[in-house]
């Protein structure tokens, strides 16, 4: 009786474990909480027309972010995976620093920056707790700039034009980036599980000014370089079929 009640038992254990695992064809979607904390850095702000000077001391930082993610990940077996990230455009805001802190917000934009990752996780299929490493891309692009009427009374002063006399627009250049990933997930059932990962993402963009008058004539051109270089990190509830 003894024997056939452990026999029982281990049986029991093994479709257990069955249940919990990580197959080929397994589909995983999420959702959670992407925090972004750009490690930032920027050139002074130049003039490229209609003559091309710096602004001295000036300089910009971008403020962290937070938003909603999703994801999808499907397994082509136990241990190789494939993730798209996607998630709510964040809105970062960008403040003045040095010469230009006095200005303080000088706009905002939202950032779109879909995710694709190569996942390795370690362990068995039947673990419920399981590291991974993962590595892949990202292609950021920017909506909804705007610029704080400060700042642009600032640029129209300096081009030698009363406040209010002109408007000035930006524009961020797009870019596709890599991203280094890690983290670890928890199958809680069968279904049901949490995942925790923090990714690094080498992040560069140029910002491109230019400053018009009331009535649509460009009167000067301007440009900074910003390093984002954010460490994202994603929490997140997932659901496999």
């Amino acid at each position: 009786m003894k024997k056939s009640l452990f026999a029982l038992a281990a049986i029991a254990a093994l479709g257990s474990g069955s249940a919990m695992a990580q197959n080929a064809g397994d589909w995983v979607l999420g959702a959670g909480w992407l925090h972004f904390a750009p490690q930032d850095s920027s050139t002074p702000l130049r003039f490229t027309s209609p003559i091309n000077a710096t602004v001295p001391g000036s300089g910009a930082s971008v403020g962290s972010s937070d938003t909603l993610g999703l994801s999808a990940t499907y397994f082509f077996d136990s241990s190789w995976a494939l993730e798209g990230v996607f998630g709510v455009p964040p809105t970062f805001k960008l403040e003045g620093e040095g010469s230009l802190a006095p200005l303080g917000k000088l706009g905002d934009a939202k950032q779109w920056s879909p995710t694709l990752l190569a996942k390795y996780y370690f362990g068995s299929g039947n673990d419920a707790f399981r590291p991974f490493v993962g590595a892949g891309a990202t292609y950021v692009w920017y909506s909804d700039i705007n610029l704080t009427s400060n700042l642009q009374n600032t640029l129209g002063a300096r081009l030698g034009r009363p406040a209010g006399s002109t408007s000035t627009k930006a524009k961020l250049d797009d870019s596709i980036a890599p991203v280094f990933n890690i983290g670890a997930g928890y199958q809680i059932d069968k279904h049901w599980g949490v995942s925790f990962s923090v990714s690094y993402i080498p992040l560069k963009t140029k910002a491109k000014l230019t400053t018009r008058t009331a009535g649509g004539t460009t009167i000067g051109t301007s440009e900074t370089k910003l390093t984002l270089d954010p460490i994202v990190t994603y929490l997140q509830a997932t659901y496999r079929f």
